[in-house]
């Protein structure tokens, strides 16, 4: 798979230096190389591009301004600054990666990979078979560069970081890490079995032993319940 991508920066060195690193990378074709994101804005509407390696601290309009207004497109970013202080920053939008200066070409590649890994599993859910996708025993997700296949039956809850999802499963006492927002997660979710109780967290209702008060225990993890999910929660057990 290859990835169209774009070096925004106001620095010629940063940006011939990015330049190089993406030639370098097999999976990455440039298409598009900026000094400044008004350019960039002018020429986005003209073709689809993949991944924005983009470089905060610029005259006009900045990195992260320029990262809003795109920011509900199939476009994925990589933040490139001098400045730690942006990373939160750099999360709330559709940032898949932050890379503090100098970096290195293996930490670029490495931040590069990240998105290769996010377009793949994208890819791999489109051209799944309707029966396959939507299959009533489990879930395929992409770990370690590798798809498995999770049945529902051994899934004890979900937790959601940023762009990341841990997947908690029986007899098994690592979670199962991959490239995949909780929202997108929860809707390939069957309703009847799943339950959203937190911002951060999906349990599956059948492996809940107990609820008390903030706090739902699965085995002996607690998992907390958001206040704006509990009257959903108590419905759903319900009903269960």
């Amino acid at each position: 798979m290859t990835l169209n991508c774009w070096i925004l920066d106001d620095e010629p060195f940063a940006l011939n230096l990015l330049e190089m690193y993406v030639n370098k990378t097999p999976f990455l074709n440039l298409t598009g190389k900026f000094n400044n994101a008004v350019s960039a804005m002018e020429q986005y509407e003209k073709g689809k591009v993949d991944i924005i390696f983009l470089d905060i601290q610029m005259p006009d309009v900045n990195g992260l301004e320029f990262a809003h207004m795109i920011e509900n497109s199939y476009t994925r970013i990589v933040f490139t600054t001098a400045f730690s202080k942006y990373a939160l920053d750099g999360y709330k939008v559709n940032a898949i990666d932050y890379l503090l200066k100098p970096f290195s070409y293996a930490d670029f590649l490495v931040a590069a990979k990240k998105a290769l890994t996010w377009f793949e599993l994208i890819t791999h859910k489109k051209d799944l078979p309707e029966k396959e996708e939507n299959s009533s025993n489990g879930i395929f997700v992409k770990s370690d560069y590798k798809l498995i296949q999770i049945q529902y039956n051994d899934i004890l809850y979900i937790e959601g970081l940023k762009d990341y999802v841990k997947i908690y499963t029986l007899n098994n006492p690592n979670p199962i890490l991959t490239l995949m927002n909780l929202k997108t997660l929860e809707e390939d979710l069957p309703k009847d079995r799943f339950i959203r109780v937190h911002r951060s967290f999906i349990v599956q209702k059948n492996k809940i032993d107990s609820i008390k008060r903030n706090r739902i225990s699965i085995g002996k993890n607690e998992i907390p319940i958001g206040e704006t999910y509990r009257h959903n929660l108590i419905q759903g057990i319900e009903k269960s």
